[in-house]
């Protein structure tokens, strides 16, 4: 938690109760369904919930905006996002229903009200926001091919709506074919050695009536 308020340190006492609350609930419910590696469990802070927040330094979304995380997992990016940005409303998606499960329970036991969750492959929701968010869940690729079509004709922020991606390493092969994008190294924001290599990937991408 020292490590939150160390980069984030204007949160409300709720926010900081909020956060503070997220260990005991991922190690409670990952003893029953794993869904964190043990490793990065003990980690959780680090590894997860300022990993997740490295978007927050790319961007400071509007009250209003819509986002949906793709490939949710255990809930990441999106519930630390969503606990940050109380005024949004975070979609969370994932094809497998035991990490919901979790997800599902950890809003429950923060009462976060901003956050809804369906179990489903990303092509079949239906819907327009304002950005996609994921950690790197699949190559942009194949991620653009999943989302086009999602995202939201009016324009809220000074980032042009489209796809921001948690993404680590060498990423060159992978972006080639999109002159857009714009890379932002965790590391200019994080100190720790972790993220050394960890990025913020932003696609612009176009909406589609």
């Amino acid at each position: 938690m020292e490590l939150i308020l160390k980069y984030f340190p204007n949160l409300t006492e709720d926010q900081i109760e909020k956060f503070t609350k997220l260990e005991d609930l991922y190690q409670d419910w990952n003893l029953k369904i794993n869904v964190v590696s043990r490793k990065d469990i003990d980690e959780l802070y680090m590894r997860h919930v300022l990993h997740s927040l490295g978007i927050a330094k790319i961007i400071d979304f509007k009250p209003g905006s819509k986002l949906l995380d793709v490939g949710t997992g255990g809930g990441f990016p999106g519930i630390p996002l969503a606990i940050l940005f109380p005024e949004c409303s975070f979609h969370l998606v994932d094809s497998i229903a035991k990490k919901l499960k979790v997800v599902d329970e950890v809003v429950a036991g923060l009462a976060l009200t901003n956050v809804k969750t369906t179990h489903s492959r990303v092509e079949e929701i239906k819907g327009n926001y304002d950005f996609i968010i994921s950690r790197a869940v699949a190559a942009m690729p194949t991620f653009v091919h999943w989302v086009k079509g999602k995202i939201a004709k009016e324009q809220n922020h000074e980032l042009k709506n489209g796809i921001l991606y948690l993404k680590g390493g060498d990423l060159s092969e992978e972006l080639k074919d999109y002159r857009t994008t714009t890379i932002y190294n965790l590391s200019d924001y994080f100190k720790e050695d972790f993220y050394e290599t960890k990025k913020v990937v932003h696609l612009p991408l176009k909406f589609r009536g």
